[in-house]
């Protein structure tokens, strides 16, 4: 097993080149391999997805690419690929890929929540919990722990306002693997590093994050029989709550016209619509009052995508009373409960709890990556006890699915975006 173990801690010869060259019609690309001194190595990413892929990462240094009119990212406006070691303040150990492309699918959600402070913690590429507040990032990133804690173990949190030292105390009472923020109080940066293994990444391009929002670099996927894919990123339309479109519908000659939303629903869609951009379709989210009450993601079907976000919500929000009361997991109760009659007593208080609650999802908007197909999905949100929906309409059946809302006691809410939101 200790063999085993080194697996996770050696360090993958780099084949890589220097210089990577990417010619796009009569535009050239240039890329430089990104390396970093830790510890009196210099290397690279340490390996890739898995500890036995080598990997590389690369920054473009050269050209700007435009297309149809559309310019792109280009040379120094680097954020995740232009890390060096002094923005390393503390390494650890050389990074992995799963370390730095968490902390930039981060860095895609936030372009469009600088309006507040915010805080995501992802793990394996999908936000696990996600807030934002005025009442700062310590806030923000312990509402975004308690939506699910038990995801956040060991994953990356990242800010984006300068860590303050509540925030890093947080940080410090749970196992993370990373944090990155714009910049960090010294008390804050000492109180982190404590934590010696911690990777605690400083980016300042954070602070300046709104104004890459509105434009695309070029997105490349690699296909096994090693052609790509590419194609312009995802630009997210709606950046403020008069983006959304009125849902609206005709068939038969007969018109359907949703609810608009409150200005809190509008306030918690807008969010929600920014947290989806980062989360790997098909996919739900649950928001209430600027949180992530449940994220249902990776299914092949909206219903499903639906029925496995509420079935999370229930078990976090079980695990949260679990905690909070007893100091225990859920899972760690359950275990207890086969034995013990009175964890057992316990355990069937907090379900009742927890069923009595809805998981905590009445009062919470709901947006979708994509349009509903059926109603089948929007009536699974009502039950949950939903007040607004965001999707982006367009499905032969919208009518059937403004009638759920319409029909709903109390009605509510559906917007348009106008746009689909998938990430695969």
């Amino acid at each position: 097993m200790s063999d085993l173990k080194k697996m996770y801690t050696t360090l993958q010869e780099d084949p890589f080149p220097a210089d990577l060259k990417l010619t796009l019609g009569d535009q050239e690309l240039v890329f430089k391999k990104r390396t970093w001194e830790i510890d009196g190595q210099t290397k690279g990413l340490r390996y890739g997805e898995n500890p036995d892929q080598p990997a590389a990462l690369y920054e473009l240094t050269q050209g700007c690419l435009e297309v149809g009119g559309v310019k792109f990212i280009g040379a120094g406006q680097g954020l995740v690929s232009a890390l060096t070691e002094e923005h390393m303040l503390q390494a650890g150990k050389h990074p992995g890929k799963t370390n730095l492309t968490d902390v930039d699918n981060a860095l895609n959600i936030l372009q469009y929540l600088s309006a507040k402070p915010a805080a995501l913690i992802l793990k394996h590429n999908n936000p696990c919990g996600a807030a934002w507040t005025d009442d700062g990032v310590a806030v923000a990133l312990r509402r975004a722990f308690e939506a699910d804690r038990i995801a956040a173990f060991g994953g990356a949190v990242v800010v984006n306002r300068t860590l303050d030292l509540a925030t890093a105390q947080l940080i410090n009472s749970v196992y993370f693997e990373v944090v990155a923020a714009p910049d960090y109080a010294p008390d804050a940066l000492a109180e982190l590093k404590k934590k010696k293994n911690l990777r605690i990444l400083r980016i300042p391009g954070i602070a300046d994050l709104e104004s890459l929002s509105r434009t695309p670099f070029l997105d490349i996927k690699s296909l096994s029989d090693g052609g790509m894919v590419v194609q312009f990123s995802f630009r997210n339309a709606i950046l403020a709550t008069e983006d959304f479109l009125p849902a609206r519908a005709e068939k038969d000659g007969n018109v359907f016209l949703a609810r608009a939303p409150g200005r809190q629903e509008a306030d918690d869609l807008l969010f929600a619509w920014a947290v989806e951009a980062g989360v790997t379709s098909n996919s739900v989210l649950f928001v209430k009052d600027g949180v992530t009450t449940a994220i249902g993601t990776g299914e092949q079907d909206r219903v499903g995508c639906v029925l496995l976000a509420v079935t999370k919500a229930y078990i976090k929000y079980m695990d949260l009373l679990s905690s909070k009361e007893l100091g225990l997991s859920i899972f760690e109760l359950k275990l207890k409960a086969i034995r013990d009659p009175e964890a057992k007593a316990q355990l069937a208080d907090i379900e009742r709890r927890t069923a009595e609650a809805k998981g905590g999802l009445p009062g919470s908007v709901v947006v979708s990556d994509g349009f509903f197909p059926f109603r089948d999905g929007v009536d699974l949100c009502i039950d949950q006890g939903v007040t607004a929906i965001a999707q982006p309409g367009g499905s032969i059946r919208d009518h059937e699915v403004i009638a759920a809302v319409n029909e709903a006691s109390p009605q509510v809410a559906m917007v348009f975006t106008g746009q689909r939101s998938f990430k695969h």
